[in-house]
């Protein structure tokens, strides 16, 4: 049923109009309808076909398609600005959906939800300016989708599964595309004609694996066919090819490399100027139509002809020279071989191009190309980036005529790059006889790291967790790096405490021990270069005893030697107390290591008590206490005991706590001994009142430690004032003095230490420097005497 001008303001259950007796179809076309009201087709549910053009209608609402058996349904030229969510919903077994010339702008996500079997949606003449998967969710059966005349500037990427039609909208690069189309896997026919494409992404085309049909007439595409190379790939199905009018001049070797079953091309319209001899070689090309009265026939065009004879595409094809003089206006079907020839190169030819560049974000980037041509005509450059021409650059060109050649150079300068210039440069020069393309130059564009965050100096107690930030930025991002110490072996990392959390930019360390102490370096580093951070990470321990306090039981006119040996974190101070009052010094008590060693030489009865070891640091004290009782010994006499075996065993005891006291010492020895037997000249020692050694004293023991005499060259003053040592025969000298004091000097062959002898079990060293050697001085308790030899 048709009802035409029955200027209805409202069409619904209530209005003038009773629809009861449709079925089939009913065309309501060419009226004044300016609304629907809810469920006013609810008593023809079985409608096949409703058409409603050229009405009034600016809102559809909610509910108003109950048909649930309608096919076809037509709203061109209304007034429908946005098309709403669920709208046709109910429409389940709808297949056409017709919204020509409405002025459309938006379709809300979920307007086409429903339409499971829709397979032609025509939305042309509108003002759409994206594609979204928003709204055309859920159309599985969607063979055809023409969205032409529109302002489309944004395809988001989506599985789609039709024909796409995208004539007639303002699309120049297709570059913008190629993640679009990744999902249009089953998609057979794509139209971009009529828009402003320039440009197609190199393998913009890829997942398009069984299009058939491709149309991208009168656009303005050159340099996909002239100078990219894979543009095509992906199309192993793609039948035709649709070129026409474009802005084709060169066809180049690769230019359809990937069109195994393209059967049919057209580049009719388009002024082309060269091809290939190896273009169409591997096509299986049925019909070939090509209009062109520009061709530079020189020699590499000498196959054209012929080529097109074999094919049967004379008469398809115009293809007429303009180059050189004497063939313009021919055919190439009617030139001979041989009046192909290259007697000179007027299409410019590229000598040097421009080279790939890295720079720091900035500075200025100058990027040259340089070219030739027999031709005066004049020529013209352009540069592009990444396929696009750059309309405002800093571009300088210059010109000069050299040996019947025109050299022309031309130089892009970039002024204080930024991440945006990054991508790849491209010089295109062109003159009468057609263009070329330089090799792709990549520019680069680096910045150096600059922390964001640094970590701070750290103290904390052991059992915890540390936690350092450190974060960097920079281009390309710099990478994150931890060291200890200059070293990236260390504790935490070993015992698998450590932890880098990248996405907070955070380095934790568990369980916090004292060898985690040290200094910590954050390192960033990009290609630009790198840059690092300290911090300090204090470990704080409270004090405590390393060795259990042992109670002492020692024999009187012994030796007792009392240990308390201290950790923590700062290294604690030691105090001793005796019976829990201050400890009294005596010539009889001496501390070691630090005050760790308490050293008490021929223990008395008055020696017996409780000694009270304490130790402190910023986190707090600890105390210990040793039980020392003093028994009677069996022989008084103490120079007796003292050479008793138990007493011997003291000994042994104290002179290895005396030993690790000058171990320090020691290095500084075997130091200076090392320097001085290398000197092979002779000196001598001045005299010095300060130094004598007694007569009676052997002055020398062998280095097995037995007692000599006085080595020759050696000599005692007179009057015992002094002591001059003479030059031995291994060139060594020796100070000998009686102060108390050793003077060691070295030699080729040994160290002498000279002393009067003291009990070893008694004696406390110290050394000092003067002039040139090392002096020992030892307090003698006993007053014994003795020789020794290092």
């Amino acid at each position: 049923m048709d009802v035409f001008l029955v200027f209805l303001i409202t069409f619904g259950v209530h209005g003038y109009l009773s629809v009861s007796s449709l079925h089939h179809g009913s065309n309501l076309s060419k009226n004044k309808i300016g609304s629907l009201e809810p469920s006013c087709f609810g008593n023809i549910s079985s409608l096949l076909v409703l058409k409603i053009n050229q009405n009034r209608l600016s809102l559809l609402p909610d509910k108003v398609f109950t048909l649930s058996q309608l096919q076809v349904l037509e709203l061109r030229r209304n007034r429908i600005r946005v098309v709403e969510s669920l709208i046709f919903k109910e429409l389940k077994a709808l297949k056409s959906l017709k919204m020509q010339r409405n002025g459309i702008t938006k379709l809300m996500d979920g307007a086409l939800f429903g339409l499971e079997n829709m397979e032609e949606l025509e939305l042309e003449y509108n003002n759409l300016t994206e594609l979204n998967k928003g709204w055309l969710y859920g159309l599985h059966m969607l063979r055809i989708l023409r969205v032409n005349q529109n302002n489309i500037g944004l395809i988001r990427a989506d599985a789609w599964e039709f024909s796409l039609t995208l004539k007639f909208n303002p699309i120049y690069n297709t570059m913008k595309l190629d993640w679009v189309f990744s999902g249009l896997s089953l998609l057979q026919s794509l139209n971009l004609g009529d828009n402003q494409i320039t440009h197609l992404g190199e393998g913009v085309f890829s997942s398009l694996a069984n299009i058939r049909t491709l149309d991208i007439r009168n656009n303005e595409i050159s340099l996909a066919i002239e100078d990219l190379v894979g543009m095509f790939v992906g199309l192993k199905r793609l039948n035709s090819l649709v070129l026409q009018n474009n802005k084709i001049r060169t066809i180049t070797k690769r230019a359809f490399e990937g069109l195994m079953e393209l059967e049919h091309l057209d580049l009719s319209k388009n002024g082309i100027m060269s091809v290939h001899p190896d273009a169409f070689t591997h096509l299986k090309l049925k019909t070939l139509d090509l209009n062109t009265n520009s061709l530079l026939c020189d020699c590499q065009l000498q196959w054209l002809g012929q080529w097109l004879i074999d094919s049967q595409f004379q008469q398809s094809c115009t293809a007429v020279c303009a180059h050189p003089a004497f063939l313009a206006g021919s055919s190439v079907l009617v030139i001979k071989p041989e009046e192909f020839v290259c007697n000179d190169f007027p299409k410019p030819q590229i000598s040097a191009h421009p080279k790939t560049a890295v720079a720091l974000r900035g500075t200025n980037v100058t990027l040259n190309c340089s070219v030739f041509s027999s031709s005066d005509s004049p020529m013209s450059t352009a540069w592009r980036k990444d396929g696009e021409v750059l309309y405002e650059a800093q571009v300088q060109n210059y010109a000069r005529y050299q040996d019947h050649r025109l050299l022309y150079t031309t130089v892009l300068h970039l002024l204080n790059v930024n991440f945006t210039d990054e991508g790849q440069y491209q010089c295109v020069v062109s003159n009468h006889f057609g263009s070329n393309y330089s090799t792709l130059a990549k520019l680069t564009v680096n910045e150096l790291p600059t922390f964001l965050k640094t970590p701070m100096d750290l103290s904390i107690r052991t059992g915890t967790v540390a936690r350092l930030e450190c974060a960097a930025e920079g281009h390309p991002t710099p990478q994150i790096a931890w060291q200890k110490d200059g070293g990236i072996n260390f504790p935490a990392a070993r015992e698998r405490r450590m932890h880098v959390m990248p996405d907070d930019d955070t380095f934790f360390i568990a369980n916090v021990k004292t060898e985690d102490m040290g200094v910590y370096s954050c390192t960033a580093k990009n290609e630009a270069g790198s840059l690092s951070a300290n911090a300090t990470l204090t470990v704080l321990e409270t004090p405590s005893f390393q060795r259990p306090l042992e109670d002492r039981n020692v024999a009187r006119g012994e030796t007792a030697v009392l240990q308390c040996i201290a950790r923590g974190s700062p290294a604690p101070r030691l105090n001793w107390t005796k019976d829990d009052s201050p400890l009294v010094l005596t010539e009889r008590h001496f501390f070691a290591a630090a005050n760790q060693l308490l050293i008490i030489v021929d223990a008395s009865p008055a020696d017996a008590g409780k000694y009270t070891c304490i130790m402190s640091n910023t986190l707090g004290t600890e105390r210990g206490h040793i039980y020392v009782s003093v028994s009677p010994s069996a022989n008084c006499d103490p120079v007796t005991s003292i050479y008793s075996q138990d007493g011997w065993t003291t000994v042994g005891i104290v002179v290895m706590v005396v030993v690790c006291c000058v171990v320090g010492t020691s290095l500084v020895w075997v130091i200076v001994i090392y320097h001085m037997r290398r000197k092979s000249e002779d000196y001598s020692i001045t005299n010095t009142d300060e130094l004598n050694l007694p007569a009676d004293i052997p002055s020398y023991l062998s280095s097995q430690g037995t007692l000599s005499e006085p080595q020759e060259g050696y000599s005692n003053s007179e009057n015992g004032s002094h002591q001059q040592l003479m030059p031995s025969r291994a060139n060594g000298y020796v100070h000998k003095g009686t102060d108390g004091n050793v003077t060691l000097c070295s030699s080729s062959e040994k160290v002498y230490f000279f002393r009067k002898a003291v009990n070893l079990t008694t004696c406390i060293v110290s050394t000092y420097h003067y002039d040139g050697c090392i002096i020992l001085s030892c307090c003698d308790v006993f007053q014994r005497e003795y020789v020794t030899e290092k």
